[in-house]
């Protein structure tokens, strides 16, 4: 029984809720382990197509637990930024589709959470960061290398360097987050963009993450030959049949994850 996540499921969208609202939801061992856990499950789930991932009360994630790594020495350090570095990389690689749903803080470890979700959407008020360096740290959770894919290299320097935290707006207009929302519309547009998410052909939205995630990592050439591959596997689903059928017979199509 998870002590620090909620999750619940309706007609294929996953909600997975970090839940430790008195201390803004910070990251620690124990909520790790769940998430950890819980990953698992995520991935072993035919019926789901689309995770959203947030938090409760007043932000997304607040960064990890301050009091725990006080006391850490190197050696419990590196073990602790390898755990957390592991479970986002899972994250990560789950085959269906992440969003991030960034109510709040999403500052340190909860800017590197929201980081490993394919897409990430803002409330008007949310807050973005990566802190540690006013720590005496740096970033522990693969920080450091996700904020420069997303933002660029100078950019993700001149934040971290910093330790700047920057608003909505500016989130979106570094390419951080992907869509700002008033507070009190923001679950029902992430619910809204999970739904039309999952009301597509699932293999094709697995195997579209796939082509882009692999052709991320390598020259032009090899990454066409990457998605000609993934093309060609959607031909072997009968949701294809179907979706190209009932646009044949303009109607609506029935996809079966076959």
């Amino acid at each position: 029984m998870a002590e620090y996540i909620l999750y619940h499921t309706t007609d294929g969208v996953g909600t997975l809720t970090l839940n430790r609202p008195k201390v803004l939801n910070a990251i620690n061992y124990d909520l790790l382990r769940e998430l950890d856990s819980l990953l698992d499950e995520i991935a072993a789930d035919d019926s789901l197509r689309v995770l959203l991932l947030t938090g409760s009360g007043k932000a997304f994630a607040a960064g990890a637990d301050i009091a725990q790594q006080a006391v850490m020495d190197p050696a419990e350090a590196e073990d602790w930024g390898k755990f957390g570095s592991g479970i986002f990389r899972k994250l990560e690689l789950l085959p269906i589709p992440t969003i991030a749903v960034v109510n709040g803080y999403a500052l340190g470890g909860g800017c590197e959470m929201a980081m490993a979700c394919d897409l990430i959407l803002a409330g008007e008020k949310a807050k973005f960061g990566q802190p540690e360096t006013g720590l005496g740290i740096t970033p522990g959770f693969s920080g450091t290398q996700r904020l420069l894919r997303r933002v660029g290299v100078s950019k993700a320097k001149e934040l971290i360097y910093t330790g700047r935290m920057i608003d909505a707006q500016e989130a979106i207009q570094l390419g951080l987050a992907d869509h700002v929302y008033p507070d009190d519309q923001l679950q029902e547009e992430a619910l809204a963009m999970a739904k039309k998410i999952a009301g597509n052909a699932p293999a094709a939205v697995r195997y579209a993450k796939c082509a882009i995630n692999e052709g991320a990592q390598t020259d032009i050439d090899a990454a066409i030959a990457i998605e000609n591959k993934w093309f060609a596997k959607c031909f072997a689903t009968e949701d294809q049949k179907e979706g190209m059928q009932a646009f044949l017979e303009k109607r609506k199509a029935e996809f079966h994850n076959r």
